[in-house]
């Protein structure tokens, strides 16, 4: 099939024109790679919802996808201010976005819970003042 691969990218924090390219970039790779489309979806819901939590929360990060034969885990760190609460995180509707950001279309709440719901498996580091680490996985 193809050996394991490694990407980076660079998520700038307040910038919604570039939110979403790095999300854009693994989907499109992962088309041309032949990874079915399930998966293909999955990692672009998952990853896109991530991304757009770093410029929305974190003044941006770092979002590292290791793509192997059996899996692919997205790793989202940035040095935000951490997640207080993970649970209520976790709710949907649940949100600390500024109207600012909710009268562009996002902060509705759905971020975290979507990230749940579309990736196999899911771990969230974080600490206040610190930052958040969010470990992703989907299978093949």
């Amino acid at each position: 099939m193809y050996d394991a691969i490694k990407l980076t990218y660079n998520v700038s924090g307040d910038d919604f024109t570039r939110a979403g390219e790095a999300s854009s970039d693994v989907k499109g790779k992962l088309k041309k790679m032949n990874v079915p489309p399930d998966a293909v979806r999955k990692v672009a819901i998952s990853m896109y919802e991530g991304e757009i939590n770093m410029v929305i929360h974190a003044d941006g990060g770092q979002i590292t996808v290791e793509i192997t034969k059996d899996c692919i885990t997205m790793i989202l760190a940035d040095k935000g201010p951490g997640i207080k609460d993970i649970d209520q995180a976790m709710q949907a509707g649940f949100s600390t976005a500024p109207d600012n950001i909710r009268t562009l279309g996002f902060g509705a709440g759905m971020g975290l819970p979507n990230m749940k719901k579309y990736s196999d498996e899911m771990k969230i580091e974080t600490e206040i003042g610190v930052g958040t680490t969010v470990t992703m996985k989907v299978f093949i």
